[in-house]
């Protein structure tokens, strides 16, 4: 271990190194914890952002909307004794729906 202090990378703003300069032992190791967990979770956050363009470039329907996403699927729900096509899918906790038509009885 070297006797001299380390030598910040070139593109570290200077205020934050500023800021750290003045930090205790302690709370470097914290902030240095705290960096390596949120540069994971903002790695994690772009890897499954891409992912979900990719779904969504690869082969989406001819008649799917364009506020669809291609992992939607059809339902079919009855409404006052009337049956109706909907696209469906989810969104994190939550179901999302849109109207596609009436069910063709002839089908």
């Amino acid at each position: 271990m070297s006797y001299e202090p380390p030598t910040p990378p070139a593109d570290l703003p200077t205020d934050v190194i500023d800021i750290l300069d003045d930090y205790s032992p302690e709370l470097l190791r914290d902030v240095a914890r705290y960096a390596e967990d949120l540069a994971e979770y903002r790695e994690r956050e772009a890897r499954l952002a891409e992912a979900e363009k990719e779904d969504e470039n690869d082969e989406r329907p001819d008649n799917l909307p364009d506020d669809v996403p291609s992992k939607a699927t059809i339902t079919i729900k009855e409404i006052n004794d009337n049956r109706y096509y909907y696209w469906q899918w989810r969104e994190g906790d939550r179901i999302r729906s849109k109207y596609k038509g009436p069910v063709n009885p002839d089908d």
